[in-house]
């Protein structure tokens, strides 16, 4: 069994021990560093063809987030950190990358539970990674991911959520579509095996179910990173930064349009938005 995957079985047999919820409650200091390892070609090549991406020169910028899912993991699923793993919502993504990663690279990757605040639906943590090369810090992101529970009263939302309309690009009006998407219901389970993410709720609608979802929903970096193939395609040149709010779960199987204008994007379907986001371009 591969460390990874023991890492994911030590997180769901703690997982119905964690109480969010409890007063007091803290994150853990410790940080998880993955040493400077050349990256895969198989898996690199995987990646790029489950989300889109053509043969790019570098890494896409939501790479290094993939990196960084077995680090992050282990922080996730140590008995230091209070919220369970399993059932866990990606509700927010923000990356830079202060310079491109060439897939010839040996990036050092960090990750630490950054801050945990209270959300209307439960408890959310902030997760940061960093890349580094030679000691350079190259690449870095922040994400929000949702522990949903019972609470009393409603919560406050957190900076990032207060956040989201002005600097994902809320405007209130609907962006051009420029694609539909045909999603098919193994989406979970393909992005899963290229990723290296299975968490239950993404894999099967039997799992899912055990988290509240009637069917499994699409890999919240999954729907960001295809979204910057769309972008890259009709824009060539390397995109710096993206912020991209997670607003409701695409069930699988799904049609979805992909709509963008600007420097804005978003993904929409069943009379609802999916995804908004915003990026920068090098330059």
């Amino acid at each position: 069994m591969s460390d990874l995957a023991l890492t994911l079985l030590r997180g769901a047999v703690t997982s119905p021990f964690k109480r969010p919820a409890r007063p007091g409650a803290t994150l853990p200091p410790a940080r998880a560093v993955l040493p400077p390892a050349r990256v895969s070609p198989g898996r690199l090549a995987s990646y790029n063809r489950i989300c889109g991406f053509g043969e790019p020169a570098g890494l896409p910028l939501t790479y290094p987030h993939v990196l960084g899912f077995p680090p992050a993991m282990r922080v996730m699923a140590g008995r230091a950190f209070p919220l369970p793993v399993l059932g866990l919502v990606h509700t927010w993504i923000e990356i830079t990358g202060h310079r491109a990663i060439g897939p010839a690279d040996s990036p050092e990757i960090t990750v630490y539970a950054g801050a945990l605040t209270p959300h209307r639906r439960g408890t959310e943590v902030t997760m940061v990674t960093e890349a580094r090369l030679d000691g350079e810090l190259v690449w870095e992101s922040r994400s929000g991911y949702l522990s949903r529970h019972a609470t009393r009263g409603a919560a406050a939302p957190s900076a990032s959520a207060a956040q989201a309309t002005t600097r994902a690009g809320g405007t209130g009006e609907e962006l051009p579509a420029v694609a539909v998407w045909q999603l098919p219901g193994d989406l979970g389970r393909r992005y899963g095996a290229a990723s290296g993410d299975r968490n239950p709720i993404h894999l099967h609608p039997l799992t899912a179910r055990l988290f509240g979802f009637p069917r499994p929903i699409a890999h919240g970096m999954w729907t960001v990173a295809r979204c910057l193939a769309e972008a890259e395609a009709a824009a060539p040149g390397r995109i710096r930064t993206v912020r991209a709010d997670f607003r409701s779960p695409v069930p699988l199987p799904a049609t979805v349009t992909y709509a963008a204008a600007g420097s804005l994007f978003e993904v929409r379907g069943a009379g609802r938005v999916h995804l908004r986001g915003r990026l920068t371009r090098e330059g």
